[in-house]
């Protein structure tokens, strides 16, 4: 999990940020994404792709990399965002906030000097790599992912208080079948992504409830 880390530490990279987004094909909030920066050979026992670990796993494993990293950032980007821009370009919008908000436990900007990203390329002035399926290959972004779904998952609580009739807290705003039935039931809220839904709502309630 370790080898990218390695030949770049070789090579005299020191501060290395590994970035992975989490919600890109939900049905409703934010795309959120999470880049970290980790010490120089440091494996955190346990760290893992973040849909293979457990809710409670995940937020053990939160704090350890909260504890042990150099620098975390989050970037988000909303459902208007989303529909305004299109899915792709919001996550890359959300990973560039998200390098772009680096932080050191002191509040201290931190600026890295290699960027690894999970099957994306953005637009820095960094040298960067694309890792396909990194959170399953790289220990940096399965950390970011690990933080990224933690973060992502607790706002998903503060829009079932919010909005009590979708269920945010359990689907976490994924297609479920019982998600599909409350917007079919209720409509949309603020916080779907309207773009999304065109397949699950009829053209007639379409026009209804989006004003189209």
């Amino acid at each position: 999990m370790l080898e990218y880390e390695k030949e770049l530490w070789n090579k005299d990279y020191s501060y290395i940020a590994c970035i992975d987004e989490v919600g890109r094909g939900c049905l409703a909030g934010d795309v959120v994404a999470c880049a970290v920066i980790l010490p120089k050979n440091l494996l955190i026992e346990g760290v893992k792709d973040s849909k293979k670990l457990s809710s409670k796993k995940r937020e053990q494993l939160c704090g350890i990399i909260y504890e042990k990293a150099i620098a975390i950032g989050i970037g988000c980007m909303d459902s208007e965002h989303i529909d305004e821009f299109n899915i792709k370009n919001s996550t890359l919008m959300a990973m560039k906030k998200a390098l772009m908000n680096l932080k050191d436990k002191k509040g201290n900007a931190i600026a890295p000097d290699y960027v690894l990203i999970d099957a994306e390329r953005i637009d820095i002035n960094i040298p960067q790599e694309s890792i396909i399926k990194g959170d399953e290959k790289c220990h940096g972004i399965a950390a970011a992912s690990i933080v990224a779904k933690v973060y992502r998952d607790k706002k998903c609580e503060e829009w079932a208080t919010e909005y009590p009739k979708y269920g945010f807290e359990k689907h976490k705003g994924y297609g479920t079948k019982a998600h599909i039935e409350a917007i079919k039931e209720y409509g949309p809220c603020s916080i779907h992504r309207k773009s999304f839904l065109k397949n699950i709502i009829s053209s007639s309630k379409q026009i209804n409830l989006f004003g189209e």
